[in-house]
């Protein structure tokens, strides 16, 4: 090779030089554009190695953990503060002068307030030595319960007042975020059940579609069950009549006022009583009638015959 000639090949080696430093540049930010993307489109296959089954393709399996990450990020989602949800029930103990006559006015005191009548035992005693009870179970709206323990309590007088309080808040945002998270896991599957696919993998997704709906109406039942005891507070009453016999150390008037009350009891079953037989007197007159007429007839018959009998055959008289 002369002198031009290696004059000529040395700018043609420069160029060639060049263009393949060009190259390889653009080769390598290729290569490192293209590997977040292939790490992007990894990562739902490694996470849903862990679900592959022979029963289900990938496909299918991947679409199922996209339905479940999905969910599982909404029911992380902060949930807005809310008031505290708490569940009341109360506990009055009353004593009375008559629980027959203040039954009708407990009713309507729990009409007037929106609320109803869940339980109701009567228990009258068979004598005086035991005290005429009777409890009931009344439900009323929370913001009622506090009126309407004042004016039951204005009824008699007041032996045992309780109120207590459970805070269930947790446990209704926890049903709440749980009931998000299986509805839009339902909406997801029923997607993935329109997609064209073997048997085997629909039947998959049907039966992890029928276990999310059969979780959805089970904490739907709780939640509305807690929610249905935060709106409704509960009041056992317990009413107590003051008629009986005072015990050893109580008051000489709560004494006296008892024994005058057994009195007159006592009185008014004996006026009930006499009266019960005049009555039945009255009813039976007629043939207690028919039976003295014929108990004197028969005596009058009698004396007849033994005064027509001859002298010699009456007894002797006694002297």
């Amino acid at each position: 090779m002369n002198g031009s000639d290696r004059a000529k090949f040395k700018p043609s080696l420069f160029l060639t030089a060049v263009l393949g430093s060009l190259v390889l540049v653009s080769c390598s930010s290729s290569s490192q554009q293209a590997e977040p993307e292939q790490q992007m489109e990894a990562a739902p296959q490694l996470n849903a190695a862990p679900m592959a089954s022979p029963a289900m393709r990938p496909p299918i399996v991947a679409a199922m953990r996209s339905a479940q990450l999905e969910a599982s990020d909404a029911a992380v989602a902060q949930v807005p503060k809310q008031r505290p949800q708490l569940i009341k029930n109360a506990e009055l103990s009353l004593s009375v002068a008559s629980i027959d006559k203040l039954v009708p006015t407990v009713l309507q005191i729990v009409k007037q307030k929106q609320g109803d009548l869940f339980r109701f035992e009567d228990n009258k005693p068979e004598d005086n030595t035991t005290r005429h009870t009777a409890s009931m179970e009344i439900k009323v709206p929370q913001q009622e319960l506090e009126p309407t323990l004042d004016k039951l309590a204005k009824l008699g007088t007041v032996q045992r007042r309780t109120l207590t309080a459970e805070d269930v808040t947790d446990q209704i945002v926890d049903s709440d975020a749980r009931l998000r998270n299986l509805r839009k896991q339902e909406t997801t599957l029923l997607k993935i059940m329109e997609r064209s696919g073997s048997v085997r993998d629909v039947l998959s997704v049907a039966q992890e579609l029928s276990n999310v709906r059969q979780n959805i109406e089970q904490i739907d039942a709780q939640l509305k069950s807690l929610k249905n005891r935060v709106a409704y507070s509960t009041i056992n009453l317990t009413m107590e009549e003051a008629i009986a016999l005072a015990p050893t150390g109580q008051p000489v008037g709560v004494q006296v006022q008892d024994t005058w009350n057994q009195a007159s009891d006592s009185v008014g079953k004996f006026t009930v009583n006499l009266i019960r037989l005049s009555v039945a007197l009255l009813v039976w007159s007629p043939y207690l009638l028919l039976l003295a007429g014929a108990a004197y007839g028969f005596n009058r018959i009698r004396k007849q015959k033994f005064r027509s009998l001859p002298p010699q055959s009456q007894p002797p008289k006694e002297h």
